[in-house]
Parts: C-alpha cells; sequence; structure tokens
C-alpha cells in the first residue's frame, strides 16, 4: 500500500473519539431508528387491521386478517429490504457511500407516508396498496443496512470502532420503542375522543369509523425522523477509505477528513493516482477464487448466522401479541373494542422493548470492544436457546393463569440476548472483515441472508404457531405445530448459530485494513483471517 494511503488510513485509526463521531452515529442512527420503527409497526396495527377491513357478521370474535393477507402484510417488507441490501449494498461500492445514502433515505420517507395513504374501494384494493408501498419502503430500508454500517466503520476509530457500529445500530432499540409509544399516545387519544364498546356487546359499534385513522397515522409518523436527518446526510463527506482505496484519491481523502475531524494529515502527491498501487493480488473481485479463498469462510459465517438470528428474532417480534393472548397476558379479542386492543398490544410490546430490547443494544455498545465481538455473538446465541427452551418445555404451566409473569421475564431475557449478542454482532462484523471496494456489497449479502431468515420467520411462524387443535386456530387458518413447538425450533436455530459464530474472525483492536489483507504483499493469507478468535 502507497505511502499516502498509509498515512491517511493510519491517522484514522489513531485518531481520538471526537464530536463530528457522535454527529455520523446520531445521523447514521436515525436512519436505523426509522428503519424499525417501520419494520415494526405493523405488528402493533394488524389485529386493528383486521376489524376494520374484515368484519364478519354474525362471527363470536372480530374480523382478522385472512391468512395470506396477513403473511402479505407482516412479510412484503422484508422482501423489498433484501432487495434494497443487495442492490444498495453494491450500488455504495460502485458509486460510493455518500452519493447513495440520500436515495434510500428519501425512498423511506416517501414510502413511509405513502403507506399511511393506502386507499381503495375494497378491502382488497387497499390491503394490496399497503403492501405495494411497503415493499419498496423496506426496499430502502434495505440500503440502509451496508451502508450506514460501512460509513461509521470507516470513520471510526480502530479502538472504539466496534462501540460506535453497535450505537448505530442500537438506534433500532428506540425506533421499537417509539412504535409502541406512539401507538398508545395515538390509540389513547383515540379511545377518549370515541369510546366504544368491547366486541361482545357491540361487535359493530366495537370499532368506531375513525379507527381507520389510527393505523395511518402510526404508520406516517415514521416519515419525521428521517426526513429531519436528510439535509445532515448529504453534508456528510465520503469516506476517507472509500476515496483512498477505491476511487484512488488519497490527497482528497485526507482533504475531506481534515474538515470534519481533527487529524493532521499530509497527502502531498501533486497527481491523486500516483499514491495508489495498481491493484496486483488485492484487485481481486467478489467471484473470483481469491475471494473464495480468503473471505468465502467469513462470508459463510456472517450470512449463515445473520439468517439463522433472524428467524428467531423477526418471528418473535412480529408475533408478540400472538404470544401475549396464548399466555392470557392479553385478554381474548372479544372482550375489548378495536382501540382497547390496539393499547393492549402496545403497551405490552413497549414494556418488553424498555425491560429488554433497549438494554441488550446498550450493554453490547458498552462492552464490545471489551469482551470483543466472537464472545458475545456466541453467548448471546447460547441463552437465547436456554431461555426458550425455558420457555417451552414448561409451556404448559407458562400458559396457566397466574404464571404469565415468568413467562414474560423469560421472553424478555431473550431479546436483551439477542441484543446484547448475535442481533448486534451479525451486523458489525461485516462492516470490518471485506476489503472496502466490497465492503459494502458483502455487508449488503449477509443482510439479505438475515431478511431471508426474516421472512421465514414471519411467514413460517405465521402458521407454524397455530394451535394443533383445529377448533382452536385463527379464522381462516389449519391447525399448527402450536407456540411450545415453534420454541424448540427457534432454540435449535439458536444452537446452529452458535456453530456458524467460528467462521468469522475476531476483529476486536485490528485495523480495518489488517482485518481485510488490504495492507498485506504476501501471497499466503494474514494470520487474522483464522476463523477462531485469540
Amino acid at each position: 500500500m502507497a505511502r499516502e494511503q498509509l498515512e491517511v488510513l493510519s491517522a484514522l485509526d489513531a485518531a481520538k473519539t471526537q464530536w463530528y463521531h457522535f454527529t455520523a452515529i446520531v445521523i447514521a442512527g436515525m436512519g436505523f431508528f426509522t428503519d424499525a420503527y417501520d419494520l415494526f409497526c405493523i405488528s402493533l396495527v394488524t389485529k386493528l387491521l383486521g376489524r376494520v377491513y374484515y368484519y364478519r357478521a354474525g362471527s363470536p370474535d372480530p374480523g382478522s386478517l385472512p391468512p395470506n393477507v396477513a403473511a402479505a402484510v407482516n412479510g412484503v417488507a422484508f422482501c423489498g429490504t433484501l432487495s434494497g441490501q443487495l442492490f444498495f449494498g453494491w450500488l455504495g461500492d460502485r458509486m460510493g457511500r455518500k452519493k447513495v445514502y440520500g436515495m434510500t433515505l428519501m425512498c423511506m420517507v416517501l414510502c413511509s407516508l405513502a403507506s399511511g395513504l393506502s386507499f381503495g374501494s375494497t378491502p382488497s384494493s387497499v390491503m394490496a396498496t399497503l403492501c405495494f408501498f411497503r415493499f419498496w419502503l423496506g426496499f430502502g430500508i434495505g440500503g440502509d443496512y451496508p451502508l450506514s454500517a460501512t460509513i461509521m466503520s470507516e470513520y471510526a476509530n480502530k479502538k472504539t470502532r466496534g462501540a460506535f457500529i453497535a450505537a448505530v445500530f442500537a438506534m433500532q432499540g428506540f425506533g421499537i420503542l417509539t412504535g409502541g409509544v406512539v401507538t398508545l399516545i395515538v390509540s389513547a387519544a383515540f379511545r377518549a375522543a370515541f369510546n366504544a364498546p368491547a366486541y361482545q356487546d357491540g361487535a359493530v359499534e366495537s370499532t368506531p369509523p375513525q379507527a381507520d385513522y389510527v393505523w395511518r397515522a402510526i404508520l406516517m409518523f415514521g416519515a419525521i425522523p428521517a426526513l429531519l436527518t436528510y439535509y445532515w446526510r448529504m453534508k456528510m463527506p465520503e469516506t476517507a477509505r472509500y476515496t483512498a482505496l477505491v476511487a484512488k484519491n488519497a490527497k482528497q481523502a485526507a482533504a475531506d477528513m481534515s474538515k470534519v475531524l481533527q487529524v493532521d494529515i499530509a497527502a502531498d502527491s501533486k497527481d491523486p493516482a500516483d499514491s495508489i498501487d495498481g491493484g496486483g493480488r488485492n484487485s481481486f473481485g467478489l467471484f473470483s477464487s481469491e475471494f473464495l479463498r480468503r473471505h468465502g469462510l467469513h462470508l459463510l459465517g456472517t450470512a449463515t448466522c445473520w439468517f439463522l438470528l433472524d428467524i428467531a428474532f423477526y418471528s418473535q417480534n412480529l408475533f408478540q401479541k400472538d404470544i401475549f393472548t396464548a399466555i392470557n397476558w392479553i385478554p381474548k379479542a372479544r372482550t375489548m373494542s378495536a382501540l382497547e386492543e390496539v393499547h393492549r398490544i402496545a403497551r405490552a410490546q413497549t414494556l418488553i422493548a424498555l425491560c429488554g430490547t433497549v438494554p441488550g443494544y446498550w450493554f453490547t455498545v458498552a462492552l464490545i470492544d471489551r469482551i470483543g465481538r466472537f464472545w458475545i455473538q456466541l453467548g448471546g446465541f447460547f441463552f437465547m436457546a436456554v431461555f426458550m427452551l425455558g420457555l417451552a418445555f414448561p409451556y404448559h404451566h407458562w400458559t396457566t393463569p397466574g404464571n404469565h409473569i415468568g413467562f414474560v421475564v423469560l421472553y424478555g431475557l431473550t431479546f436483551f440476548f439477542a441484543n446484547f449478542g448475535p442481533n448486534s454482532t451479525t451486523f458489525i462484523v461485516p462492516a470490518e472483515i471485506f476489503p472496502a471496494r466490497l465492503r459494502s456489497t458483502c455487508h449488503g449479502i449477509s443482510a439479505a441472508a438475515g431478511k431471508l431468515g426474516a421472512i421465514i420467520g414471519s411467514f413460517g411462524f405465521l402458521y407454524l404457531a397455530q394451535n394443533q387443535d383445529q377448533k382452536l386456530v385463527d379464522h381462516g387458518y389449519k391447525a399448527g405445530i402450536g407456540v411450545r413447538n415453534s420454541l424448540f425450533i427457534l432454540a435449535a436455530c439458536n444452537f446452529l448459530g452458535m456453530g456458524f459464530t467460528f467462521l468469522a474472525p475476531e476483529s476486536n483492536g485490528i485495523s480495518l485494513e489488517e482485518l481485510s489483507g488490504e495492507n498485506d504483499d504476501e501471497t499466503t493469507a494474514p494470520a487474522h483471517a483464522r476463523t477462531v478468535p485469540v
């Protein structure tokens, strides 16, 4: 690697933590705040959508979304996210991180607003319009994953890089929490203004016409935080690592970083092209045998761990309301009005987010650069599996009246160790271990594998978790294997995740160029490429 490149990158690795680092965390983190809000708020309003659009006259229970509609509404955003992760991840390596960063945010803003404006003359047309806009909302969200992670990793110094990337991702916890809080506020306001009886006391009156505005307001709120950060995203300079290593202009990289970070970087090359080595062994592509030899197992490890995690993580998050009903924490739907049901679901999910989800993220921020990525991920998978088994084996005990508090505690701990564990590390590690010219692409591939797991979790759990007794299943569904057996499957996914954790290297305290081998001239793979941490 040429002298000018080394000076720029070494200065970044050695830079002290500065105000701009925290500014970058907020700018990138607000994207993840919006991502989480938009992806998870749909689970708060699906039961309301069923009541509003699929009322069944004479039925003893309120209307609910048909199985195919429920699967589409819950899962279509993940399909868009998967597509966006692959496309924007690739585009971020081709055009640069900054140029693509604004595109993803505007896509999220416009589609959040459009989702709340989904209209139609029939229930099917409303749901079709909603699914259309949520797909493209997911497409924009997908781009935020590889770009935010890559930008933060390339701005950070090597000493606190893990904490900075984790802090960006931790904003997801606040997004989930805010989704619950906003839903509580909106539903409480509408309940106060439009009092309605329980379904069993008045089937039609239990869902006032104004309830149709509730889910729309909740979905549209997601556009606000994203819109507020658009200007600042456009003001961010391109990352120095991209400019120096991919755009091959070390002088411009030095100038850009000197504007925002208090570092003294000298890059005096008159011709930017003179400062860059021509490529050689470090110019291999994604589909080359050299990439397969050096990073093939790493990509397999990051992608598979993310895939297995998201099967468990998203199936639990999206269907908390069904689990809470199954253990009698939330009353039967027929005993509540539509707005009361929304309020109770939001209250339960907010409590889980506040006690389990948010703390887990910030434990990772505090400890990741001390413990390391490997042990946090391995321990997280292990404890998630243990607590899921703790829920599954005595499941019949948890469902008896008076025992749901213990279930909620264990359930909350699975979220704590997901976030103080693989949900954070699977986001961090792919942003560190791949070469700069492929970093965004490989992160996008890993994230897309995760969203494939989320799709399987969201669609699969919807059907599998149905009661084994056909008489007790939700309207329109067939008998499944039940929540208890579904938890056994999710625990098995976590044990598999522990095994695949060994395929990715420990990146704690090592520069990005050492990890990716971009400053190695020898023909053998670098020592740090071993997959078992030391």
